[in-house]
């Protein structure tokens, strides 16, 4: 199994000397990906309701100085030589289709093919708003249009999409990007709407088993989510074996509510020997890579708990 870290993107944590700090540190440990999280601008006054918390409020610290996902992830590129990057995610409808192509390409070519592009169609209706995009209704259709202009761009060699929102022709689009056919495209997501990109257009499914709405909080429910992709996998017309699974862990430990929704144990709860027996029943599951949030307010303290877990887990999960 594969193992990822947060690599901030807001607040003091995000300062230059701080994030290179974390996130080096990480790729000295043995992990194998940072991720990097997507906001624009975060509006003032938010009505619309975040999906993974119990009261739907956006989390207060969130509410922070904040770099802009693709430019910090391009500047990771050049301060590592292993780590992969991923998008984690992307919100696919807040940057035209043909500029976003180029930007992930370029980021791909200039970090020698260590990009992962992590992909969501975004809940948060006042920053689409202030970015002024597509109309937020339609946002799953535009992440969908928008991912299949992605492909024919970095696959074709005379690109041509006629969708309803992404439109071109009689253009070149080179160099293509280092990964073949194209990196590698994991979408975020517990929905139904989710689960059936994953299904066309994704390489793995990526979800945050936190959803209240769509909780997978047990192994029992995870399981069942799992199956479900796979069966909406086959209905689509492929393999469900070439679809992977990536799991997005938000805590672990004794913080973590013993009891899940459906009253078996929560996992990530526990001690260290949960936390392992977590990790082995996913990879039994076919779970490929799992990345974690590590608490800190300070880089010592954030890098003291990442080398604990990959000391203590990592090394024995």
């Amino acid at each position: 199994m594969q193992f990822g870290f947060n690599a901030p993107t807001a607040g003091a944590l995000a300062a230059p000397d701080a994030l290179l700090r974390i996130v080096t540190g990480g790729e000295a440990m043995g992990f194998d990906y940072a991720t990097i999280s997507d906001h624009v601008v975060i509006p003032k006054d938010i009505e619309a309701r975040y999906p993974y918390t119990d009261s739907g409020e956006f989390p207060a610290g969130a509410r922070l100085d904040r770099h802009e996902q693709l430019i910090e992830t391009a500047w990771l590129a050049a301060h590592t030589k292993r780590l992969r990057l991923v998008l984690s995610v992307m919100v696919v409808p807040h940057r035209p289709a043909v500029l976003a192509a180029k930007q992930l390409a370029t980021i791909d070519i200039l970090s020698g093919g260590r990009l992962t592009v992590g992909i969501g169609a975004g809940w948060m209706r006042e920053e689409f708003e202030a970015l002024q995009t597509e109309p937020f209704e339609e946002r799953g259709a535009v992440t969908d249009d928008y991912l299949r202009a992605f492909k024919a761009l970095w696959t074709e060699d005379d690109p041509r999409h006629e969708g309803k929102y992404a439109r071109f022709s009689n253009i070149d689009f080179s160099p293509k990007p280092v990964q073949k056919p194209h990196p590698p495209i994991w979408v975020g997501g517990e929905s139904g709407p989710a689960m059936r990109r994953t299904a066309a257009l994704g390489d793995a499914w990526y979800p945050i088993q936190a959803n209240p709405a769509f909780p997978m909080d047990s192994l029992t429910r995870l399981a069942a989510g799992i199956d479900k992709l796979r069966g909406m996998v086959a209905k689509a017309g492929r393999d469900p074996a070439a679809v992977g699974v990536v799991v997005r862990v938000q805590a672990t430990g004794a913080g973590v509510p013993a009891t899940a929704g459906d009253g078996e144990r929560r996992m990530w709860s526990g001690g260290d020997a949960d936390v392992i027996q977590d990790l082995r029943d996913l990879k039994a599951l076919g779970v490929r890579s799992c990345d974690f949030g590590f608490p800190g307010t300070a880089p010592d303290e954030v890098l003291a708990n990442m080398r604990r877990f990959a000391d203590t887990i990592m090394a024995r999960a």
